[in-house]
């Protein structure tokens, strides 16, 4: 399910508003425009056979390895793309922010300087993939949780603050404490590496927790801020709040494995909160933004469809929390049938949306 989850839906979806959005905003065209159709039948590939292996219904080495090859190739092309497009600002201090936005240009040029870092995490994380599979030299010691963190708090959270701060301002016509923002995206960057070293325990461990825990706060109540400031009323705004609060319970959760003795199911709890709750959840509110659902005019397209949606995972998702917790099985499959449910309704409303847009070109 994680490799399902990150690989599958939050890396893909990054990999495809980074081709447009980071070039954007580092005041740059994208180098090679066909890079997408080169990189994802290797993503996609990897990330299929990478989730068979973790099935366990091939008892087949090759698997593993093939699908961590083809992976590493795809995430090379969409580095080596992305980077040769932004070569020459790294920091990111061309920011392309008109005279009209002159105000944004401090949080801009801040935001765009930690991309690169969350880039450096998306190659550090899939040459783990690769070198657990293989002979390679692993990443200290090859514990597997290790390139799980550097890609999902590395890459996916790190990436959801810094295009976070440059978008959703924009979005809801409003700015966040400026206080917030270095702090947020300086945590940000630091917790996913000591995270990754420091797994299982530790100080290291320790310190990376409570750095993601401060990043994800900082960000959720730099969101409230903005939500309550906002002109707007927008479907998808309160798909990136709940998103905001699930990441505030995912961190409580870490932190509470870090120092205490949870239940058993506070594992499981906890990736699926980090990567349904606050990474899935975000990435559902933003798309309605960049796919407004009152547009579509095929049947059942509509704010209320996406509502739907958005409530179904949220309701899914704290049902299977508690049953984890409350070690009941009943209740985690009665959360994970709603969670998807919600889940397909969102994919569908999307994809009609994107069909209707796109399809006739």
């Amino acid at each position: 399910m994680v490799v399902a989850l990150l690989l599958g839906f939050v890396l893909h979806t990054v990999f495809g508003k980074a081709y447009s959005l980071v070039p954007t905003y580092f005041d740059r065209e994208v180098a090679l425009a066909r890079a997408p159709a080169i990189q994802f039948p290797f993503t996609l590939t990897g990330t299929a056979l990478l989730a068979l292996d973790g099935t366990r219904m091939v008892d087949a080495r090759w698997v593993a390895q093939s699908g961590a090859t083809a992976w590493l190739i795809g995430v090379g092309i969409f580095l080596a793309t992305v980077g040769w497009t932004i070569r020459d600002n790294l920091t990111g201090k061309e920011t392309a922010t008109g005279d009209a936005n002159a105000d944004r240009r401090p949080v801009d040029r801040l935001a765009n300087a930690f991309v690169p870092i969350a880039l450096l995490y998306l190659g550090l994380g899939s040459y783990a993939i690769l070198a657990g599979a293989t002979a390679l030299p692993p990443l200290v010691d090859g514990y597997p949780p290790r390139a799980s963190h550097l890609l999902a708090a590395g890459t996916g959270a790190l990436l959801v603050f810094a295009i976070g701060f440059r978008l959703l301002p924009r979005f809801l016509v409003a700015s966040p404490p400026r206080a917030l923002v270095p702090v947020v995206l300086v945590a940000g960057a630091l917790a996913p590496l000591c995270l990754a070293i420091g797994l299982p325990s530790g100080s290291l461990f320790h310190a990376g927790a409570g750095l993601q825990a401060i990043a994800i706060a900082g960000f959720a109540a730099s969101y409230i801020v903005l939500f309550v400031r906002s002109p707007r009323e927008r479907v998808g705004f309160y798909g990136v709040l709940a998103g905001a609060l699930f990441g505030v319970l995912g961190v409580a959760l870490g932190l509470w494995m870090a120092v205490g003795v949870p239940p058993v199911g506070t594992t499981t709890a906890h990736f699926r909160v980090n990567l349904v709750g606050f990474l899935g959840l975000t990435i559902v509110g933003v798309s309605y933004q960049f796919y407004p659902p009152t547009v579509g005019t095929f049947p059942g397209a509509g704010d209320r469809t996406a509502g739907l949606a958005i409530a179904a995972i949220s309701t899914g998702l704290l049902a299977q929390v508690g049953g984890l917790l409350g070690e009941v099985d009943a209740v985690v499959t009665v959360g994970g049938a709603l969670a998807l449910f919600g889940g397909l309704v969102h994919a569908g409303l999307v994809l009609g949306l994107f069909v209707e847009r796109y399809g006739s070109r």
